[in-house]
């Protein structure tokens, strides 16, 4: 598997999300996996154990319901959908079904920030807010298609609920090589090191993160990229040792600025009192984005790569 590693080479998250679960799902009788009619990837699943394929429909509030049913009978239940209609339209089911009971449900899609295509109603910008806020919920932004393989099978055996949150899932870059790195919930990765400036990022960012610290590299600007994968709980470690390490901190979400990864790690640093010499946050202003590019739309919006090179090269 290591030996086919190709740095940058772009495959389908969504493609790996069904390879895995089909292949956890020939050794794990509990695994079930319900959808609201988007198992367009979940084929090798749905035909090899047909008795735990569930699609209920565009239903997200019954698809959670569902799910919650299954893991309360002592199964593990995968929700594969939209993360926007999963985050929003079944909100109620997933805090009071789902999160309420401390079930080990986990949910699962696509659509997260502005990369969907579909315009404002299709893109999941408030989702990581509105999830983390959940008690027992617990919160993750995959960047890497391949990282979502070690993930699935780690939240076969983990206690409790998840969100796990992807891009568009049809073309992903991958960052790490397969076998090479363990992760764990309220884990991160050094995906680079530096000693200049820190960018803490989640999801899709991660990839431009190393790309702009490539570009600021030729102007002899170290900067260490730090993969926040998992959101809630999050590495309070890697945290703050690049607060003391770097101090100039740059958060870089797609995602609103409000109540997304930079407030969570403004929040902890000011209840402890603790003072970087710089922090920039970089994400969805307070706007309902209209249609385009994931990469027009953080152009239009001031996070795209270039905004974030210039703030850091102004600083330096």
């Amino acid at each position: 598997m290591a030996g086919s590693f190709n740095f940058g080479e772009w495959i389908s998250a969504r493609s790996v999300i069904g390879d895995t679960l089909n292949e956890i799902g020939k050794t794990n009788e509990k695994l079930f996996v319900c959808t609201p009619d988007v198992g367009m990837n979940l084929k090798g699943f749905r035909e090899n154990f047909p008795e735990r394929y569930v699609d209920v429909g565009i239903a997200e509030q019954n698809c959670v319901g569902v799910a919650a049913g299954l893991a309360l009978a002592g199964n593990v239940p995968v929700i594969m959908g939209m993360l926007p209609f999963l985050s929003m339209r079944a909100c109620e089911q997933v805090r009071t079904v789902v999160c309420y009971q401390n079930l080990p449900v986990r949910i699962i899609g696509t659509g997260g920030g502005l990369t969907s295509g579909g315009g404002s109603t299709h893109n999941a910008m408030e989702d990581i807010a509105i999830l983390k806020s959940m008690v027992n919920m617990n919160v993750l932004s995959i960047g890497d298609p391949n990282m979502i393989r070690d993930i699935l099978k780690l939240s076969m055996d983990f206690p409790g609920p998840m969100y796990i949150r992807l891009a568009q899932g049809k073309k992903d870059r991958q960052l790490y090589e397969p076998g090479t790195l363990t992760f764990s919930i309220g884990g991160s990765v050094t995906a680079r090191e530096g000693k200049d400036f820190t960018i803490f990022a989640h999801g899709e960012m991660v990839g431009l993160a190393l790309d702009a610290a490539e570009i600021l590299a030729a102007d002899g600007i170290d900067v260490r990229v730090i993969d926040m994968y998992s959101i809630k709980p999050f590495d309070t470690e890697a945290v703050e040792k690049a607060l003391t390490e770097t101090g100039n901190l740059v958060v870089w979400e797609d995602h609103l600025m409000s109540g997304g990864l930079a407030s969570t790690i403004a929040d902890y640093f000011i209840d402890r009192d603790l003072r970087p010499k710089t922090f920039r946050r970089f994400g969805i202003p307070q706007v309902y984005a209209g249609f385009g590019s994931g990469e027009e739309l953080q152009r239009k919006y001031g996070y795209h790569i270039d905004d974030v090179v210039a703030y850091i090269r102004s600083l330096k």
